[in-house]
């Protein structure tokens, strides 16, 4: 049985290689592009395939995302169809997304940006503080990350709202569904983090429309896709002051080039898309366990809706 590893750097390849071993001496890892013969490959571990690779794998019996989002998929307009695809849910990125997303959203919300500012122009300049309890958090995307982050902020006393597609029910979180629950969320919300999917329906959500039915002065976290995010829409939003700050963990494309604007502007933070860092072995270990399903015919674990795009 052969397993296709794409595409990870040289020292990424060994230590992924080591694990399988250790995991599964079974299996035959083949990292791409050295693959050998194609009619030969069981499964895929990639992410971001060439367009048409997969296709081209005729014995190929399910595709396993590397990471937690699956939208690299679908940019394979010849993607085959009727195998299995799986995403990665690991509790440990679970908990460091939660605590990325929670480090950003106390960074808004007690004026750091500011802090550091006046602390290289050597200034003692106190800000306002409002307490967590009058500043609304709103959530765009109510998944497993964004579930999990609208608990722990809510935990810290931040009145917390989600937004999803279809609905959902978090006890102590105001959830609101469907395009036209939209505007009111945007409404009442003053730091807005978005955790969605990346789909045709949600890239460049985050655009001057919704960031104008946020309240002026609002700050926004992006942790989803770098797609999500128009920039110029951004820039234009912060030079004006309707939004006061954003945090950004994630670009398009990556990394951010140099010559961008993101880089020098005063009110943005960026993080180098470290918000969740997967969890080889548990990823090793679930992937090995849907080789096993889908040769024995049972569902597999964390699969991916082609018609919802994750």
């Amino acid at each position: 049985m052969t397993v296709m590893l794409l595409k990870p750097a040289k020292a990424a390849a060994d230590a992924w290689l080591a694990r399988f071993a250790a995991a599964a001496p079974g299996l035959e890892i083949r990292v791409w592009p050295d693959l050998g013969a194609e009619d030969e490959i069981d499964f895929a571990f990639v992410w971001d395939p060439p367009p048409g690779l997969l296709g081209r794998l005729p014995r190929l019996k399910g595709v396993f995302s590397l990471g937690a989002g699956a939208d690299h998929l679908f940019r394979d307009p010849n993607l085959p169809r009727g195998l299995p695809l799986t995403r990665v849910v690991d509790p440990s990125m679970t908990a460091r997304v939660t605590e990325h997303g929670l480090t950003l959203v106390l960074h808004l919300h007690r004026n750091m940006a500011a802090y550091g500012a006046a602390q290289r122009r050597g200034e003692w300049s106190p800000e306002p503080q409002p307490r967590a309890q009058d500043r609304p958090v709103g959530i765009l995307g109510l998944g497993v990350l964004g579930g999990n982050l609208a608990r722990h902020c809510a935990a810290l006393g931040f009145p917390v709202a989600g937004w999803s597609r279809s609905p959902k029910r978090l006890e102590g979180i105001e959830c609101f569904h469907g395009a036209a629950s939209l505007a009111p969320f945007l409404a009442r919300t003053e730091i807005l983090v978005c955790l969605l999917p990346l789909t045709p329906e949600t890239e460049g959500i985050m655009g001057a429309a919704l960031f104008a039915g946020l309240p002026r002065g609002a700050m926004v976290v992006n942790l989803g896709r770098g797609a999500h995010l128009v920039i110029g829409d951004l820039i234009a939003a912060l030079e004006s002051g309707q939004l006061s700050h954003a945090a950004l963990d994630v670009f398009e494309p990556e990394p951010l080039p140099a010559t961008s604007p993101l880089w020098a502007h005063p009110g943005v933070t960026i993080t180098p898309h470290i918000a969740g860092v997967t969890d080889p072995d548990a990823v090793v270990a679930q992937v090995i366990e849907n080789i096993r399903r889908i040769e024995v015919g049972e569902p597999v674990l964390y699969p991916v809706d082609r018609d919802l795009g994750y």
